[in-house]
């Protein structure tokens, strides 16, 4: 399976904002842990929506949390 291209420094994020839970972040952008988890592996890409909640929660942009390369 090819790697994605989207890649992203949630954990790192997650880790400066008190160590912030992967339960308590699904929760405050109304996903699964499941989902959180995916998307820190870059195994799934999440919507644009999504994107911004998770933005959104950690006072940053979405290019300061996602990064893509072709």
């Amino acid at each position: 399976m090819a790697e994605l291209a989207i890649s992203n420094n949630i954990r790192e994020l997650r880790f400066f904002a008190d160590e912030m839970t992967q339960q308590e972040l699904a929760e405050l952008v109304c996903v699964s842990r499941q989902t959180i988890i995916a998307i820190e592996k870059c195994k799934y890409s999440p919507t644009l929506e999504i994107a911004f909640k998770i933005a959104e929660v950690f006072g940053q942009t979405i290019d300061e949390v996602f990064q893509y390369r072709a």
